[in-house]
């Protein structure tokens, strides 16, 4: 496979798909936490 440049779109498009990633496995181990304390 050829190793092109990413454009800036797909840099983007990347940095949105992993902080929806982050950010929901993140908001259920808060909830999860947060059931198991209170």
């Amino acid at each position: 496979m050829a190793k092109k440049k990413k454009s800036k779109f797909q840099i983007i498009t990347m940095i949105f798909v992993w902080l929806m990633i982050i950010s929901t496995v993140g908001g259920l181990v808060l909830g999860a936490t947060t059931q198991l304390m209170g």
